[in-house]
């Protein structure tokens, strides 16, 4: 499930994230959170927040990121929890953006998980951008997902929501996976420039206008993932000798 709530401060966003759910969601389940979703502090308060919340929806909870605080560096960091609360994976935001520069140093961590025997990878924010670090990975995922803060430089937030939109449709055709992307909602009363950006990419579709489904006003929007489509998909890709893999799948594809 992906969240966009509307944007509120660090301290409260846990709680606004939870009241966007409204439905039961099992362990196999998973809920995405945007970026700088808590505070700036140390890891162990936001993780308690973190597998509070994933205890309460019973699922797996990406739980988007905030400004991690450490002895020797802060990062821009986030965990992928379970229900029972054990930390499934670290991510750490490799290429800070813009103004963040001056508040944190790049990360190192990139997000890589498995659930349900599927790989899924995350990306914080603007390292979606960046195509080398999903082809740094050992193995390709399978989903790709980004929490972000949207944020844009013009007047109205459409031209980098659709920026966003077509990136995120064509890394998924590109690379065969599912894209999925969390934000805050665009408020033009909010000081906040972000420019709600979350939404979902298919690469199996055959409309058109189903490639990109964009989370609707109600801040939640729930996909179940049709595995076996996106499998038909890349062997149909495989069979025209037009679909991306990283080098040692090699033998995979023959």
């Amino acid at each position: 499930m992906l969240l966009q709530p509307d944007p509120v401060p660090a301290a409260q966003s846990f709680a606004t994230a939870r009241a966007l759910v409204h439905e039961p969601l099992g362990e196999q389940d998973l809920v995405l959170l945007p970026e700088h979703i808590a505070p700036t502090g140390p890891f162990e308060p936001y993780l308690a927040g973190l597998r509070s919340l994933a205890a309460d929806l019973g699922c797996h909870v990406v739980g988007g990121s905030f400004h991690q605080v450490e002895p020797t560096r802060k990062v821009n960091a986030g965990a992928v929890v379970a229900p029972d609360g054990t930390v499934v994976a670290h991510y750490e935001k490799v290429r800070p953006y813009a103004a963040e520069r001056a508040h944190v140093e790049p990360g190192h961590a990139l997000g890589r998980f498995e659930l349900g025997g599927r790989r899924f990878s995350v990306l914080i924010c603007a390292d979606f951008w960046f195509m080398d670090l999903l082809l740094g990975a050992p193995e390709a995922p399978d989903v790709v997902l980004v929490p972000a803060f949207s944020v844009t430089r013009k007047p109205t937030p459409d031209y980098s929501r659709r920026l966003w939109h077509h990136l995120a449709i064509a890394r998924a055709y590109e690379l065969g996976v599912f894209v999925a992307v969390s934000d805050w909602a665009h408020d033009p009363a909010s000081p906040f420039r972000t420019s709600g950006v979350a939404g979902f990419a298919d690469p199996t579709t055959t409309d058109p206008d189903q490639l990109w489904e964009p989370v609707p006003a109600s801040g939640h929007l729930r996909r179940d993932l049709d595995f076996a489509a996106l499998d038909a998909f890349r062997a149909d890709r495989r069979a025209r000798g037009f679909f991306w893999q990283l080098a040692g799948e090699a033998g995979e594809a023959g």
